[in-house]
């Protein structure tokens, strides 16, 4: 099972002809490979795993979908 997390796009870049971004994580940035998403922008939504944009997101279902994490880490274990 993988489990991506929604970020959001705070930089763009070109790293050897790759495009790279800086994505931000409830405050935390991270380096995220965005050449596999096309037509991103700064602003924009996308879910990452291990480093790659699966897909790019709408606010309202990238918020949707942190508050569910953040649901599920009040879980009691």
């Amino acid at each position: 099972m993988c489990l991506g997390i929604p970020g959001k796009i705070t930089k763009i870049y070109d790293a050897d002809g790759i495009t790279m971004g800086i994505v931000e994580y409830d405050g935390a940035l991270r380096e995220a490979c965005l050449s596999t998403v096309s037509d991103v922008a700064i602003g924009d939504y996308v879910m990452v795993h291990a480093g790659f944009a699966l897909c790019k997101m709408d606010e309202e279902e990238a918020i949707e979908t942190l508050r569910a994490f953040d649901e599920i880490n009040e879980i009691p274990l």
